[in-house]
């Protein structure tokens, strides 16, 4: 039986192992550009610190939703690579960087239109003259991650997933250099505080681009995907296929970071203590996310390949195989994180009421742990068989039906405070995990009576 189970699986395991540890450290290298804010930051004044939090948390929304509309590329691009239509790739990148270009353009237009309300958002009057600057600071960084988000999207789809690992691990080097000249004021530049983490987060992902396209112009292994992308013209049935696949999966996500962004709002509610409490036990299990979320891309990527084969046996056992590791993951990860709940708040700050206050939150964070796995890899495995739409419903009804209602109930009905309001997540993720289950079991089971 055991031996029968590693024959099964084994392969599964090794291949995504080998697929996702880069994605894992690329997703970790998105956040940990403003990982490296916060954590710089909170050593510098706990005002500053409440500032990031806010603003952190808004843009992580832009951010995921951004990120989650390239990834409506890996269904088309790892069909058409599986199958080996190489032309086929390289006209879909093509789509894609129009298809990214035009939600750009709209996500920056709402983010800007958010700026000019700040003030009606219920945050801390002092922060404001600190959130502002910021603020403009992270909307221009904004448009250079897009870019980014296109490129690296597109080389994890044709499995080149130590690209993008490289170029974060540079990025977010540099990116940690300029925070402690321009933050502290070092080697005779002045201190800015955080303005000066927001130039040094801006500067980063300006450089991350024009080295991302130098490789995909010099690097041999891209050359195949050249013709399709230059000679094969636009092809408005892929860009809206593209739109097909890339807004539901935006929307699913962005509902899910709103379901964070809003309970910061709820936090900043209780003050700028819990608020500064909140962003880093967020900035914590953005982390655990973006680790899951790593072996779920790997999934999507596999799974989309096995499916533009019609082999749904192994986009099941691909599937399975992911919630193995990410479970595993998940056990080690909040061991860890148990054991130093204490010291997890001194990482970020001096402040020892805000430390005291993230050494209550590691409860609710242990409790969705499981949940988060759970909804990371059905979600990217629905995601792999090209079933998006229904993933927008069921985000609805997780997070805005049962999770924020329960996260106001628990943290001001029942006065719970910030831990009421971060039980917001074990009921959001773990609802949502459940139904993205059940939903792709019973659409690989159609499909396969199809073929």
């Amino acid at each position: 039986m055991l031996s029968s189970l590693k024959k099964i699986f084994f392969p599964h395991y090794k291949a995504l192992f080998l697929l996702g540890v880069p994605i894992v450290i690329g997703q970790i290298g998105v956040i940990v550009l403003g990982l490296a804010d916060t954590l710089m930051i909170g050593h510098h004044t706990t005002d500053e610190l409440g500032a990031a939090s806010f603003v952190n948390n808004i843009f992580n929304f832009a951010i995921i939703f951004s990120m989650g509309f390239s990834y409506g590329i890996t269904p088309v691009v790892g069909g058409y690579f599986g199958s080996k239509q190489y032309d086929k790739v390289g006209q879909a990148f093509r789509a894609s960087v129009f298809a990214d270009a035009v939600i750009c353009v709209i996500i920056v237009a709402v983010m800007s239109v958010l700026y000019l309300n700040i003030e009606r958002l219920g945050q801390p009057t002092e922060l404001l003259p600190l959130i502002r600057p910021y603020y403009r600071l992270m909307l221009y960084a904004l448009i250079f991650k897009n870019i980014f988000f296109c490129f690296k999207q597109f080389a994890d789809s044709i499995t080149e997933t130590r690209t993008g690992m490289w170029i974060l691990i540079s990025a977010n080097f540099l990116n940690i250099i300029g925070n402690y000249v321009l933050i502290y004021g070092k080697f005779g530049f002045p201190e800015l505080g955080l303005y000066g983490a927001g130039l040094s987060t801006l500067f980063s992902n300006i450089l991350m681009d024009i080295v991302f396209v130098w490789v995909l112009c010099v690097n041999s292994k891209f050359k195949k995907y050249k013709s399709g992308f230059f000679h094969f013209g636009r092809s408005m049935p892929l860009f809206r296929q593209l739109n097909a696949l890339g807004w539901p999966i935006a929307l699913q996500l962005g509902m899910e970071t709103a379901s964070f962004s809003l309970s910061a709002m709820m936090a900043g509610w209780l003050g700028t203590v819990a608020l500064a409490s909140h962003q880093i036990m967020c900035t914590i299990s953005t982390l655990t996310f973006m680790i899951f979320y790593g072996i779920g891309a790997a999934v999507a990527i596999r799974s989309s390949n096995f499916c533009g084969q019609r082999d749904f046996i192994n986009v099941k056992r691909t599937t399975s195989s992911g919630f193995h590791i990410i479970l595993i993951l998940g056990i080690f990860l909040s061991l860890l994180i148990f054991i130093f709940r204490r010291d997890l708040g001194g990482l970020f700050t001096d402040n020892m009421e805000v430390s005291t206050l993230v050494a209550s939150l590691v409860v609710p964070f242990l409790f969705y742990q499981f949940g988060d796995g759970l909804q990371i890899n059905y979600a990217n495995a629905l995601r792999s068989i090209s079933d998006v739409k229904v993933m927008m419903f069921i985000a609805f009804i997780a997070y805005f039906v049962i999770g924020l209602p329960a996260g106001y109930f628990f943290g001001f009905t029942l006065k719970w405070g910030l831990v009421g309001i971060w039980m917001t997540f074990p009921l959001g993720l773990t609802s949502a995990g459940v139904m993205y289950w059940m939903r792709f079991h019973y659409r690989l089971q159609k499909m396969s009576e199809i073929k």
